[in-house]
Formats: structure tokens, sequence, C-alpha cells
């Protein structure tokens, strides 16, 4: 399925919009659940490694929010982010689910590409 941050799909007309999906995930800012810093104060890479799987997450539910109604493409995702207590965020990626069809060759081919990822 196409994910985009844009709010249009050059190359594919918009059959429908279906409404608002999200993906929800929670992680922690504990230096003894998350990783230590590193000697010189930088983040981990066990810290950068639980923000790529948390917002990997997060966008995973989200798509299969927007399967479940039906849709071939999610635009202007974004993230969005909250303390959920002083060591729990909550990260949020959330977009518009559309029924898109690819009206280009190109946009064919890249039609393809992301179902063959999925």
């Amino acid at each position: 399925m196409l994910v985009v941050t844009t709010e249009s799909l050059p190359g594919y007309e918009i059959r429908a919009v279906l409404g608002e999906v999200l993906g929800v995930t929670a992680c922690t800012r504990n230096p003894y659940v998350a990783g230590f810093r590193t000697l010189n104060g930088g983040q981990g890479a066990e810290m950068a490694q639980v923000l790529v799987q948390s917002r990997a997450s997060a966008i995973a539910q989200m798509v299969t929010a927007a399967r479940r109604r039906g849709a071939t493409a999610v635009v202007g995702m974004r993230f969005d982010n909250r303390d959920i207590t002083p060591n729990w965020v909550e990260l949020c990626a959330y977009g518009t689910a559309v029924v898109a069809r690819p009206i280009t060759a190109e946009a064919r081919q890249q039609a393809a590409e992301a179902e063959a990822l999925t």
C-alpha cells in the first residue's frame, strides 16, 4: 500500500476518501529499559532502534486500519507524539485512507511494487 506525506498522488486518480486512519504505539524514556546513553552523552544505538521500530509499528497499524476500510493508499501521513507519563511517550501515525487508481504507466508500476512489499 502506498503511504505518502503529500495530499495528492501524482499519476493516480483518487476515487474515494474513506476517512482518517491511525496507528498508535508507546515507547519508554527509561534509560534502564531503552539503553544507556553513550559516553559522550548521545543516545545509544538501542534507543534509535526503538524509535525506528515504534514508528514502523505505528505505520503498520495505520495501514491495517486503512486496508480494513478498503483503501489502496494513505495520503497526508503524519506523526504525532505525547507524553503519557514521565517515562512513556505515545507515538501516533495518522493519515487519510483513500481509494486511488493508477492512471499512468509509472504509477501502475509503482502500485505493483508497493503491493509486492506488503
